[in-house]
């Protein structure tokens, strides 16, 4: 397939890296072109703007950062949608909004194209690994044509519902992982506190009912003072804020998520924005 993909980060990085190693053609975009020379040194193609991007390709993936950078990258001078994109599909695997995923779904159809929201789960480990969990809105028939190619760095695909429905999954798992990050956390510090052994606590809790993708993943990085970005912390904030906002929309009160948003505010405020979301324990240490 001719596949555009719009910015590559952490994630993105793998996933382009997944695509070319499934022989797919590659066209990519991101602000530094030194950021895509790994792309670029296994074959794929680098334009100078989203709407050249666009125009090369049938299928354009986007992950960016925010909301508001996918509203650019879509609907800025030089963005998707300045170009003609019919028979085109849009596929955004950043976690957003909802309610940007249908303004993008709404604008692709009256464009004769269309779009799906379907971002992902799983951090740099599962991008790398291609084992993401990727969470998608949209037509049926048009997830149906994009279900394999997903799955190149996919173990699970599911369609959600309807558009924004797999932005609203993303904003459940957020909720979850929320959780499991503070819990893991204090597990550190309580356990430390406590003078256990925290490498024999991570192991014997790890086997019981207390297991989970986080303690197995984040705490062993703590242990080791690795707080580098699988995932950043501000991105982390961000997936929080669009979390608590829908919740309000919808009349739902989430105070365990509200009490998360409010320690990795905290955190980012503090300047460890762009350490991984480990670095919370940051908060509750002397670690810094």
């Amino acid at each position: 397939m001719n596949i555009g993909f719009i910015g590559l980060g952490v994630m993105g990085k793998s996933i382009v890296s997944h695509l070319l190693n499934a022989e797919h053609h590659v066209v990519v975009y991101t602000r530094t072109k030194e950021s895509a020379q790994e792309a670029l040194d296994k074959g794929a193609v680098w334009t100078e703007t989203p709407a050249q991007v666009t125009k090369q390709v049938d299928i354009v993936m986007t992950m960016v950062g925010y909301p508001s950078d996918v509203e650019e990258v879509y609907f800025g001078g030089n963005g998707i949608f300045s170009v003609d994109i019919t028979g085109k599909i849009l596929i955004d695997l950043t976690t957003s909004t909802p309610r940007l995923a249908k303004r993008i779904y709404e604008e692709a159809v009256k464009r004769s194209a269309n779009a799906l929201d379907a971002p992902v789960s799983g951090g740099d480990i599962g991008a790398k690994n291609g084992t993401l969990t990727t969470m998608v809105g949209g037509d049926q028939e048009v997830f149906e044509k994009v279900e394999l190619l997903l799955g190149v760095f996919s173990s699970k695909v599911r369609l959600q519902g309807e558009s924004g429905a797999g932005q609203h999954t993303k904003m459940a798992n957020q909720i979850m992982i929320a959780g499991t990050m503070t819990g893991m956390t204090e597990l550190l510090v309580y356990a430390k506190a406590a003078g256990l052994s925290l490498e024999q606590v991570l192991d014997t809790v790890g086997a019981g009912s207390a297991a989970n993708w986080s303690l197995t993943n984040y705490a062993p990085r703590v242990l080791k003072d690795d707080f580098a970005a699988g995932f950043y912390a501000k991105h982390f904030l961000k997936d929080l804020r669009i979390a608590l906002d829908e919740a309000n929309e919808m009349g739902v009160d989430l105070p365990a998520t509200q009490t998360a948003e409010r320690v990795y505010a905290q955190l980012v405020e503090a300047g460890y924005g762009d350490l991984g979301t480990q670095s919370l324990i940051k908060m509750y240490t002397n670690h810094a």
